[in-house]
């Protein structure tokens, strides 16, 4: 994708072309810019804000169910990397290499990690002794390099900022109860912060993270139909441990080898949240996530009015804040309400007051809501516990509309030749599947659109695959996807 460094002056319609207008929102709300390096972007302050929030909800959540943050190197040997074959086969075409130190050549390439599997199990391997040490329950934040060759903002990019699990415990069973437990984290967060309804499952063997047992994946679906990976937790079993020599000494004296997960999010999901709920204007943010959830913006005529306004306004963002609430008073005179009022449109703030000398006479303030697109007139007395229960009221409504919207679009089909037909249109697709990784590649190379997930949470349903009418055990989740 060529990289366009010229200004957005506006956006293009969702409609004409979805692509251009997902990229016209990141630049135009200011949350990202092209580098000079191809496929690695800047994250601009306010796009970072969203990070930082996503960050500080998810890490908490992290350390409530044990989790420790650490640090491990970005480079990994090359001797490292090769001791589990299929880890480094699935992420060798995405590889950078460090082949020089300085002005010498270095005697053993490095990586520069596009995951951290092999320094974990490396390091794992030095303090894991007994079943004493288990589990060990540790969790980076960090970026990583793969070396895609087609980048898109916040989508695909060489580097991104990411948080990686690792754990290790004593028995399959453990490290299973792990993998699910995270997994639901992940789809906890999508749906009460993000607004954003996720299809639960696992991923197929062909799908499923290099090297590991079982991928757990949650997929949304984005306004033009296509899915969207938003997280994923795998259970490695012992694949990993036993590349690396990771034992222990369970309760019994006898020496096993661990059981592993890894599981993570990305800024990926910032991409996720423009396209689920962002409209022509730019972003819809919804409120749990916003890094400004409301803003107060003063029309006045004089210094005297803006202090009048002020002694209002600002005790309605005391109130907020003693509550929690994001709030801030705009009163930059350098550009005028109408101006204030597009942009803060445009950076999907989702609660917009309006505040002149009119309103303090008749006891009133203008709210906007950044979701519906609507205003109304409200008395100021009590305009603080209002405005809390709006924000809630946004947050659901972006979330139903959204589940709505995931319902009217996924589709029951038993017919190849319909889905070929329906596919164009995007959505999901239940469908029957044989089970066969060559009825997968054909319905990939055939339609473009790959089985995103065997669902947990719809009951199995034996039939005949679509493709071939062979028996087939459950329906998939078909779709197009980022």
């Amino acid at each position: 994708m060529a990289q366009d460094k010229k200004q957005v002056e506006q956006i293009t319609d969702m409609e004409v072309d979805f692509a251009k207008w997902f990229t016209d929102v990141c630049r135009k709300a200011e949350l990202i810019d092209y580098s000079s390096i191809k496929g690695m972007f800047i994250l601009r302050p306010y796009g970072y804000a969203i990070w930082e929030n996503f960050q500080k909800i998810l890490d908490e959540k992290f350390k409530e169910t044990g989790h420790e943050n650490v640090y491990l190197p970005m480079l990994i040997p090359e001797s490292l990397l090769q001791k589990e074959k299929d880890h480094v086969e699935g992420f060798a075409p995405e590889c950078a290499w460090v082949t020089y130190g300085g002005s010498e050549k270095l005697e053993e390439r490095y990586c520069i990690r596009p995951t951290s599997e092999t320094l974990f199990c490396e390091h794992y391997a030095n303090i894991i002794h007994s079943h004493r040490d288990l589990p060990k329950l540790y969790n980076q934040w960090c970026s990583v390099l793969r070396w895609e060759k087609t980048s898109r903002p916040f989508l695909r990019h060489r580097e991104f900022l990411w948080q990686e699990g690792h754990t290790m415990h004593a028995t399959a069973e453990e490290a299973m109860e792990e993998t699910l437990r995270m997994f639901n984290i992940y789809a906890d967060f999508c749906e009460n912060y993000l607004a954003m309804p996720v299809v639960k499952g696992r991923k197929t063997d062909k799908e499923k993270f290099a090297g590991a047992e079982a991928t757990y994946t949650i997929e949304a679906m984005m306004q033009d139909g296509k899915a969207l990976q938003s997280g994923t937790s795998h259970f490695l079993g012992q694949n990993f441990t036993k590349a690396f020599d990771v034992t222990f000494l369970d309760k019994e004296g006898n020496r096993d080898y661990v059981w592993a997960t890894s599981w993570g999010v990305s800024t990926r999901l910032v991409g996720a949240l423009i396209m689920a709920h962002s409209d022509d204007n730019g972003l819809v943010l919804p409120p749990r996530i916003a890094p400004i959830q409301v803003v107060i913006v003063p029309i006045y005529k004089s210094e005297e009015e803006l202090q009048r306004i002020h002694e209002t306004a600002d005790k309605i963002v005391s109130e907020l804040r003693q509550h929690g609430v994001s709030a801030q008073i705009d009163d930059n005179d350098n550009k005028k309400p109408g101006w204030k009022f597009a942009e803060y449109e445009m950076k999907g703030v989702p609660v917009r007051l309006a505040l002149g000398m009119r309103d303090l006479e008749h006891g009133t303030v203008e709210v906007a809501r950044r979701d519906t697109l609507t205003k109304e007139t409200m008395p100021l007395e009590g305009i603080s516990a209002h405005i809390e229960q709006l924000l809630e009221d946004i947050q659901s409504n972006l979330y139903n509309r959204s589940l709505q919207s995931l319902k009217e679009r996924t589709y029951i089909c038993d017919s190849y030749d319909e889905f070929k037909e329906r596919i164009e249109d995007g959505g999901f697709f239940l469908c029957h599947w044989d089970g066969t990784a060559e009825t997968e590649a054909r319905i990939k190379e055939e339609t473009k659109a790959t089985i995103r997930c065997i669902p947990r949470d719809i009951p199995s349903e034996p039939g005949r695959c679509m493709v071939t009418g062979r028996p087939s055990k459950c329906r998939v989740i078909i779709a197009r996807s980022y």
